[in-house]
């Protein structure tokens, strides 16, 4: 097969042994640990078998920094945002949309062939392997929902991008690893062949997963389907039967709402890191443990000690920062602007906003904004020790909802009772009663439950874009993205990637 330049390395790297592994998670801790598994020892092996398919998930966690950068950063969020410290240039150049040919955020196609590589080997060798054929068929199920799934994050970001389905064998020169990109429609009709395969492994029964929801599963991968097509119905020319498809595949989970697929009343205990078995509004996430790994993507929303103990969390002087998060540490490089601050604190008091971050002023009169810290992600204490071990949701049951409010908007059907479920959750009582309008008005209601319930989970970019073109340029500051500004909607590709390999092209606009 040929591969991006950036590809070919990983393989002459790695072609004749897997991939290192971390722990991932409670049930992973039942694989014997290898350094590395060889795809012949996978063949014979049940065990190696296993260790394989639990470094998928390892590796695929390795990503979390670029899936949420990629799915949020541009977006109106952060733009302009208040902080202590330097601005995190990678950070600034996505959410001040400083993109060029010359400026590319995340060159080699984020390293996503990498995980690509990994996934399809997974998907070659565990029907080959010793495992039973049920656990075999289940493992096999949710490697074509990863893949899809990472494909569709690419689709989003570039556009068009080389489709590479099958494993690697061998390579003999560099040549062999060029390829073209496909076009978005065939990598599109490709993420939907991969969805329905997953669905056919998985059977019929929309089982929903016990324990820590950190396996892929039938239900991610039917929110999946509802995501893409309302992308493809929106922007690849779906129309009202990709809508609909969506929206059947959203509410086959709506119809599993109960006891063990539904919302929490109390908005803080998604995240709780001792609260993660038997989660029911989570559906996929990405895992983390103490004593495996912690989350690292969030440390520069965060605020170092010495600053914690010249910053309060009201406008007065206590309640200081360090005071409360007193073995919190990091950095402040990202932020809110006061507007978005204004706009997401100010009405009824919404419980995402209170669990999600807290915006930090001076101990000292006036008392003026100098950042939020976000808090969402901020772990639990561990004797002296702040331990970052939050999981990181892919798709919860608030997902569900909110597409299929969309879904139903641009159907001209009425969104009520998807919305309404998320402002109650959010506002208790006081929730702002939502009155069926125009599909703008719809939209505009979604949209802004979205840049709500979502805030640091990559979600509000890709929101606005599967809305509509328009919706992202009324949402960000026309002077830095607009329909006549240089700054584009996907992400350009690297002068080096073009030289490394001749049958690449440009992004479009770039």
């Amino acid at each position: 097969m040929k591969l991006d330049q950036s590809f070919y390395k990983i393989v002459l790297g790695g072609i004749f042994s897997f991939f290192l592994l971390t722990g991932c998670k409670k049930e992973l801790e039942k694989v014997i640990p290898q350094d590395a598994v060889s795809k012949s020892l996978a063949l014979k092996d049940a065990g190696a078998a296993q260790t394989l398919y639990a470094g998928v998930y390892s590796r695929f966690r390795a990503y979390n920094s670029t899936l949420f950068n990629l799915g949020e950063m541009r977006s109106d969020i952060w733009a302009d945002g208040i902080f202590t410290e330097t601005a995190d240039p990678t950070a600034q150049n996505l959410w001040t949309q400083n993109i060029s040919s010359t400026i590319v955020p995340y060159s080699n196609w984020g390293g996503f062939y990498n995980l690509i590589y990994q996934i399809n080997n997974a998907i070659q060798v565990l029907p080959q392997s010793p495992l039973d054929a049920a656990t075999s068929q289940r493992e096999v199920a949710e490697m074509y929902g990863l893949r899809a799934y990472i494909y569709y994050t690419m689709l989003k970001t570039w556009g068009g991008v080389p489709l590479t389905i099958e494993p690697i064998q061998t390579i003999t020169n560099a040549s062999e690893t060029f390829k073209a990109r496909s076009t978005p429609d065939s990598v599109m009709l490709q993420i939907k062949s991969d969805i329905e395969k997953s669905l056919s492994l998985f059977g019929s029964s929309d089982i929903i997963p016990s324990g820590k929801r950190v396996f892929w599963n039938r239900v991610a991968t039917l929110v999946l389907k509802g995501d893409v097509y309302l992308w493809s119905g929106t922007n690849m020319n779906g129309g009202q039967a990709d809508l609909t498809t969506a929206l059947n595949a959203l509410q086959e989970v709506e119809n599993l709402q109960g006891g063990s697929l539904n919302l929490l009343p109390n908005y803080a205990d998604i995240f709780d890191p001792t609260k993660k078995t038997n989660n029911p509004e989570i559906i996929f996430a990405v895992n983390y443990e103490l004593g495996q790994a912690q989350q690292g993507t969030f440390g520069i929303f965060l605020v170092n000690n010495l600053q914690a103990t010249g910053l309060s969390f009201a406008q007065a002087s206590t309640p200081l920062v360090s005071s409360v998060y007193p073995y919190v540490g990091g950095a402040n490089r990202v932020g809110m602007s006061q507007n978005m601050i204004n706009k997401l604190t100010s009405g009824p008091a919404d419980q995402r906003i209170a669990n999600t971050f807290k915006v930090m002023y001076t101990a000292a009169s006036p008392y003026d904004t100098r950042g939020v810290l976000l808090t969402k992600f901020i772990g639990t204490t561990s004797g002296t020790t702040q331990v970052y071990n939050n999981d990181f949701p892919i798709y919860r049951y608030a997902d569900v909802l909110l597409l299929a409010a969309e879904a139903k908007t641009k159907l001209g059907q009425d969104p009520t009772s998807e919305i309404m479920q998320i402002r109650t959750r959010a506002y208790g009582a006081l929730a702002p009663v939502f009155t069926n309008g125009s599909q703008t008005d719809n939209m505009n209601a979604v949209l802004d439950e979205y840049l709500r319930e979502f805030i640091g989970e990559g979600k509000r970019w890709y929101a606005l874009r599967r809305a509509g073109d328009n919706f992202v340029y009324a949402a960000i500051d026309p002077s830095i993205l607009s329909p006549n500004s240089a700054a584009k909607l996907l992400l350009p590709i690297s002068t080096s990637m073009m030289n490394n390999d001749p049958l690449l092209t440009q992004t479009p606009g770039y």
